[in-house]
């Protein structure tokens, strides 16, 4: 019998991509474009101007009711007690042995109310956890939200000028990993939020997720930052991006094999909250004395672009690990990559070796991450 393959799926912005002539792939079994004008040239709008990007097919989670705190706090790492309405934080789902499920946003709406933001190759299975973990527990209603809205980035250092032309909301006073609501493009109670995935400052704002709306919006959004040199942007500099700034995807530097001091998360593990699934798994990672293998930079020396996937062994030839992800970084103007090694061979400069088509490449251990951006651009 013929194996039945689902559609792609598309965000309400399928057409206008298309009409722009995109080029669009298959990710994670929706149909987004991945280049417009090409890489380096939408990599390089983003460090330097403002570029704009379609992230509809990420998920959303509402947690809702008197039990939220509990649900949320059981159910994620980082401690949402800690957090004011209006604040977001990074935070993930672990399984209980410390491995990933997902990494996440969570914003704290009301009291008895939070958002999940979730990625969107992992939306079904994280929709399945999330009820599977604290379905059971009581006064907590799961709303699944994710079709609900259109989730435009708006990054780059002329980000504000160009959102701020769309709302009469005061963008300057909306704080790194902060959000409010506002009207933009005439729209009333618009989420607007400083956080993104690129390093670089900028706002993500929440629309109705209709088709026209959505158009209507991303074509006033561009020509409102025209004057900065806005252009849009796909996943291809999304993902240069995120790697400059050494910031995790799932499936790569993130996975259920993989887990969280490993990854160099520890930071947002809160392991003094009383629970939260996965804490007991890497409390004994740390008491063991920590991961047997971390999460490092690597530059390389030599000519040759480190791939996801290839092999990192020592200079005496042995193998320890692999690249979670590499590209050529188009702001850096370096070849780069993230791996897991062992420990003993995460020492800053420490020389290692990357086999690209057959041959072995020298490359050397840098502090993570690759790229910062100037301070005088960081959150207010």
């Amino acid at each position: 019998m013929a194996e039945t393959v689902a559609p792609l799926r598309k965000t309400a912005l399928n057409a206008v991509h298309r009409a722009a002539k995109a080029k669009m792939v298959d990710f994670g079994g929706w149909d987004m474009p991945v280049e417009y004008s090409g890489l380096i040239a939408e990599h390089t709008a983003v460090r330097t101007a403002v570029g704009l990007f379609d992230v509809s097919h990420m998920g959303d989670i509402q947690l809702r009711g008197p039990g939220s705190l509990a649900a949320v706090n059981e159910l994620c790492m980082n401690d949402a007690s800690k957090l004011a309405i209006g604040q977001a934080h990074y935070s993930a789902m672990l399984y209980p042995n410390g491995t990933f499920v997902d990494d996440v946003i969570v914003h704290k709406l009301s009291d008895n109310d939070y958002l999940i933001v979730i990625n969107a190759g992992t939306r079904e299975k994280d929709i399945q956890w999330v009820r599977k973990t604290i379905g059971h527990m009581p006064s907590v209603h799961i709303n699944d939200f994710s079709d609900h809205y259109t989730q435009l980035a708006i990054q780059g250092p002329r980000a504000m000028e160009t959102l701020q032309k769309l709302t009469s909301t005061d963008l300057s006073t909306i704080k790194n990993y902060w959000f409010t609501w506002g009207k933009v493009c005439g729209l009333y109670n618009v989420m607007i939020a400083r956080t993104g995935y690129t390093g670089e400052d900028g706002f993500e704002i929440y629309i109705p997720s209709d088709e026209p709306t959505s158009g209507r919006v991303w074509d006033e959004v561009l020509a409102a930052g025209a004057e900065f040199g806005i252009i849009p942007c796909g996943l291809g500099s999304r993902n240069t991006l995120r790697l400059e700034s050494a910031m995790a995807l799932y499936g790569h530097e993130i996975s259920d094999t993989i887990n969280v001091l490993e990854a160099g998360l520890g930071r947002y593990a809160k392991l003094d909250k009383p629970s939260f699934t996965g804490r007991d798994a890497l409390l004994e990672v740390q008491n063991a004395g920590g991961p047997q293998r971390k999460l490092v930079g690597l530059e390389m020396i030599e000519r040759g672009i480190g791939r996801d996937g290839y092999p990192v062994f020592t200079l005496e030839g042995e193998k320890i690990g692999e690249i979670t992800s590499g590209s050529p970084a188009p702001f850096l103007k370096k070849n780069i990559a993230m791996a897991y090694v062992p420990v003993v061979c995460t020492a800053l400069d420490t020389e290692l070796a990357v086999e690209i088509r057959g041959q072995k490449v020298k490359a050397k251990v840098v502090a993570l991450p690759f790229y910062k951006r100037p301070k005088k651009s960081a959150s207010l």
